[in-house]
């Protein structure tokens, strides 16, 4: 497995990037929206002063006698999304007692961090704590992935044949016609209005350029209405799911309603998605099962740590365990 690939595989295991000291670590699916042409509104975000986290307890934890600190614990816990404060809780002390157990054996092992005339020469490669640099260091060294044969990429490739394939895109233009403000009589006067229009128009794309520079109130007005190239996921589902209704060429017969208004949706043209060959698949593919095989590698590794371990507070019992803490989606 090349070197960046090994980089790329600790990334996805999740052992907290927050300081821990070998000795003691006591003191240490959005909205859908139009694109961006198509927002009629200003856009701003609140910057109010952060507020601090909340510290919470379930116990004490500690790893061969090492302590980890509650308020470590509950900085931790925003990583970690679950049900309950509790089982936050839990996943975050976990996370931090495979780093601590990770770290100890490294000490262990005397796996020292870079130099600094070491660590400039790979600046421009990789940004990573001196706590990083101990565990991808131990992990190289320990660690022994299966080798992923060609028919394993072969397999996935045949299984998973739509993960390769390039979405279909549409060549689109809209017209947006707005209310003059909000209320039911002024929505409705907009569909009359949009309505009236799609009957003049019916399917002349000059006529419909025309039309979008002069009635339009989005601005791509400007540009005849045009979206240019889009796909699904890039304008809200209620038009998409018109569009991809639509014959080359042709306009929708009724007006959609969205948030901003009522939409003449016009199809241009249709780029259906093509499916590549494994020969252009096969370089991802076997990245991506090297990745996966030695990110199940460590999770074993830090399985039979925890066995070996003295842990309170938290259990990491087996291998299974383990890999509840070490992501293996990163296709």
């Amino acid at each position: 497995m090349s070197s960046d690939n090994k980089d790329s595989a600790v990334q996805y295991m999740e052992i907290p990037a927050v300081e821990i000291p070998a000795v003691d670590v006591t003191d240490a699916h959005p909205e859908p929206q139009m694109p961006s042409a198509c927002e009629t509104g200003g856009c701003g975000c609140a910057t109010g002063a952060s507020e601090p986290l909340p510290t919470f307890s379930f116990g004490e934890v500690t790893v061969n006698g090492v302590s980890i600190g509650e308020d470590v614990i509950s900085r931790e816990m925003q990583h970690h999304r679950a049900e309950s404060a509790e089982a936050a809780w839990q996943a975050a002390a976990r996370a931090l007692v495979i780093k601590t157990l990770l770290l100890q054996e490294a000490s262990d092992r005397n796996i020292a961090v870079q130099t600094e005339s070491d660590a400039e020469q790979e600046a421009d490669e990789r940004s990573e704590t001196d706590d990083d640099t101990q565990v991808r260091t131990l992990l190289e060294q320990v660690l022994t992935p299966e080798k992923v044969r060609e028919e394993e990429c072969r397999r996935y490739y045949d299984t998973q044949t739509h993960r390769f394939r390039t979405p279909d895109l549409f060549e689109a233009a809209h017209i947006l016609i707005e209310p003059n403000e909000q209320s039911e009589s002024a929505w409705q006067e907009a569909e009359q209005s949009a309505c009236s229009l799609i009957e003049q128009l019916g399917d002349d794309a000059q006529a419909f350029s025309e039309a979008a520079e002069q009635y339009s109130g989005c601005p791509t007005a400007h540009q005849g209405g045009s979206l240019g190239q889009i796909r699904r996921g890039e304008l809200e589902p209620a038009l998409h799911d018109v569009l991809e209704t639509l014959t080359e060429g042709t306009l929708n017969r009724k007006p959609v309603r969205s948030r901003f208004g009522w939409h003449l949706i016009r199809l241009h043209r249709k780029i259906d998605g093509r499916t590549l060959p494994f020969d252009m698949a096969r370089e991802k593919i076997l990245d991506m099962l090297e990745a996966r095989a030695w990110v199940n590698s460590a999770s074993h590794y830090i399985a039979e740590l925890a066995q070996r371990a003295d842990i309170e507070g938290v259990e990491i019992d087996s291998a299974a365990d383990a890999v509840a803490n070490v992501s293996t989606e990163h296709e």
